[in-house]
Formats: C-alpha cells, sequence, structure tokens
C-alpha cells in the first residue's frame, strides 16, 4: 500500500481508486448530487474561475497554515465533514476518518447517519473530543437522547443540519436501489465480486448499519424498521425555534449547515448559533442553487463580524480552501474529498488526502506571497474573476 500511496500526488488520483474498490451503490451515493446534478458540478467548477495573483522576491520562509476553528487550533483551516453512510465505503469508516483527523490536528465531524456510533468513535479515539451532526427528527425524545449521548462521547460541538427536512431526488440512489447492507440482487452481487477488498472489510466489522440509531430509536431494531422510521422521522416543521431549543438543550457550540442566503445568515446570528456553514449539501439537495463558492461572499459580507462563516462543496485541493479563505470563509469543511480517501485506502488514505490538501495550501499561499494563513484575504485573487457580494435588496 505504501508504494501505491507515494503515487497519489491528487485528489483525483484517491477518487479513481475509490470508483475501483468501493461497490457502486455507496460511490455514487457519495459522489452525485440531485436532479441533473447542475448544483453538484457548479460546486466545484466555480472553483477554477477564481483566479490568483502570483507574487515574486517575497520572504517566504516560516510559512504556517495553523488557524484556529471554534477556538480550537488546527492544523490548517479544513475539517472533516459529516458524510451519512461512511462505514459503507471502508469497513469501521468512521473510527477511521476520526483517527485520521486526530493525528493530523484537525476535527472530524460524526453524522447521525453514521454507520459507526457516537460511541464507537470516542472509544476508538480515546474520547479525544470530535463533533456531532445532528439532523432534527420528529420524535423529539430520540433528539434529546442523541444530544444526551454526544454529551457523554465528550463532543466538543454539536453541527446542526438545516437543508434536509425533506430529502431531494438522487436519481443514481434511486436506481441503484440503496441500502445499508446492500441487498443480495443479482446485479448487487455481481458487483460485489469484483470488490474483494471491500468486501473482506465488511466481514471483519460487526459495523454495517446506523449505529446511531438501530437500538435506540422507538420501535427501530432491525433493517427492515429503519427505511420506514427514516422516511417517517425528517422532520418538515423543523424551525428557528427548534434550533434554540437544541442549543439550550445542549449547552455548547452551536454549528448551523445548510445556510445559503444572507437572511438566512443573520437568523443563524440571531439563534446565538456559534459558526454557520455556507453549504448547498454538496449539490445534494436543491439542483439549481448557486454553487457554495459563489454564495459565500454576499454572506460573508453581511455577517462575517458576528459570526464564524465555514463554507463547504466543491473542494477537491488546497487551492480551493485558500480561495474560501480568500473570500470571507475563517474554515472549509471536506466530504467527498475525505472519501475518496478512506474508500481508496482507509486511513491511510484519509492521511493522505490531508496531506495533498495541506501541501497544495502552504504551496499556493507562498506563490501569492503570503506566509500565514490569517494573512489570506481578497487581495490575493486577481479582480474579476471571482464572485462579488449580491447588492442588498
Amino acid at each position: 500500500m505504501a508504494s501505491d500511496l507515494s503515487k497519489i500526488t491528487c485528489i483525483e488520483d484517491l477518487r479513481a481508486v475509490a470508483q475501483r474498490r468501493v461497490p457502486r451503490m455507496f460511490y455514487d451515493y457519495a459522489d452525485s448530487g440531485s436532479y441533473t446534478q447542475g448544483t453538484y458540478r457548479a460546486n466545484e467548477d466555480d472553483f477554477q474561475r477564481i483566479k490568483l495573483r502570483q507574487r515574486v522576491a517575497v520572504n517566504l520562509s516560516g510559512r504556517s497554515t495553523r488557524s484556529t476553528m471554534l477556538g480550537q487550533e488546527v492544523a490548517m483551516p479544513v475539517a472533516i465533514a459529516p458524510t451519512g453512510l461512511t462505514g459503507m465505503q471502508h469497513a469501521d469508516g468512521e473510527i477511521l476518518g476520526a483517527r485520521a483527523a486526530k493525528a493530523f490536528g484537525i476535527p472530524f465531524t460524526l453524522s447521525t447517519m453514521g454507520i459507526c456510533s457516537l460511541e464507537d468513535v470516542a472509544e476508538a479515539t480515546d474520547r479525544h473530543p470530535f463533533w456531532f451532526q445532528l439532523y432534527v427528527m420528529r420524535d423529539r425524545s430520540f433528539v434529546e437522547n442523541l444530544i444526551e449521548r454526544a454529551q457523554a462521547a465528550n463532543c466538543s460541538a454539536l453541527q446542526i443540519t438545516l437543508d434536509l427536512q425533506i430529502l431531494g431526488q438522487r436519481h443514481k440512489d434511486i436506481k441503484n436501489g440503496l441500502s445499508t447492507p446492500p441487498r443480495p440482487t443479482l446485479t448487487n452481487l455481481l458487483n460485489l465480486a469484483t470488490k474483494p477488498r471491500w468486501c473482506l472489510g465488511m466481514l471483519g466489522t460487526k459495523r454495517r448499519s446506523f449505529g446511531n440509531i438501530v437500538g435506540h430509536a422507538k420501535g427501530v431494531s432491525d433493517l427492515s424498521s429503519l427505511s420506514s422510521w427514516t422516511a417517517e422521522q425528517f422532520d418538515p416543521q423543523l424551525s428557528w425555534a427548534d434550533v434554540e431549543w437544541i442549543k439550550k438543550r445542549w449547552g455548547g457550540k452551536i454549528i448551523l449547515k445548510g445556510i445559503m442566503d444572507a437572511e438566512d445568515a443573520r437568523l443563524a446570528v440571531d439563534s446565538g448559533a456559534d459558526a454557520l456553514v455556507v453549504s448547498n449539501h454538496g449539490g445534494r439537495q436543491l439542483d439549481g442553487a448557486p454553487s457554495s463558492i459563489a454564495a459565500l461572499p454576499s454572506i460573508a459580507c453581511a455577517v462575517g463580524k458576528n459570526i464564524e462563516i465555514w463554507m463547504d462543496g466543491g473542494i477537491r485541493s488546497g487551492q480551493d480552501v485558500l480561495k474560501a479563505r480568500a473570500l470571507g470563509a475563517q474554515g472549509t469543511l471536506i466530504g467527498r474529498s475525505f472519501l475518496y480517501g478512506l474508500g481508496a485506502y482507509g486511513q491511510p488514505g484519509v492521511t493522505r488526502a490531508l496531506e495533498i490538501i495541506q501541501r497544495e495550501l502552504d504551496i499556493s499561499m507562498a506563490f501569492c506571497g503570503r506566509t500565514q494563513i490569517d494573512q489570506v484575504d481578497r487581495s490575493i485573487l486577481v479582480p474579476g474573476s471571482y464572485p462579488l457580494p449580491f447588492p442588498a435588496a
């Protein structure tokens, strides 16, 4: 594996390996968007239109990508985003991701819809603090139980996802008959036969279902009841009052994910949140929405002095992190880039993805004449190549 990883020089290399090694339905779950996938593609494409100003004859010694997110020192302004079914990209995927993040010095976020549970991740990382992402369900007693379990697991922040009250239509998931674990259909069995590493990994773990839900939610004791429960439980009536209720129950730092509008950003500030994430759910919800990087400047302009602003969606390199930082994001979250590394090589693949992003960030920052990430602002960008804040209505 070491020789394989030495040839991996970019996130695209990891994606290509992951596509070969991960069963189709789980690879497609991670690497696709809703409807036409226009927003999914724009997330990545819009970064490429932003151009960097190259500077020369600058003393580039003593460079550092270190920063802070929610007051926590981080090796670079990057955290691992919450991703559902991570443990289906690679056996025990959430545990491996959390371990890699801990060793590298960046935050890890566990999804409500993770395969490994809060307790699994806490135990596997010696109770090192991590973040927990919460979906708001109709069953408020279950939500309260999740919050209490996150507190017991030593989670240091709660990330509330606001943009999944209803599920966007993802054509590939429907066509693939996405399920956890895969149904034993002829198509699935033929595909699994070509993924021996994945199958061996799954045979070696007991974690093949939604560990935060099965056995904890009322009436959910097996997979047959889980699908109907999730269809009924995502709460379409989620409101800012619920955010305030969760904040009181949690009592710690709150991150709001899924903000794409300056007005909603102002409401996020009013709710008392500590950070917000400019995010369109990786293009998996409202197809036709702008890319996250296009939405970032107007939100940063509206509320950037009152709350930490982060963004996710389309980050495939350290240059993307640099551009997001220049346009007002104090931090960034990576989802697919992390999953490609995990699906390709497990924990060493996640570490390699982080190394690639940090090295690209460091080198690109240097070419722009900056030695510290805190020196990065819009002046490193070529005027006219980046999105401007939308004018106030």
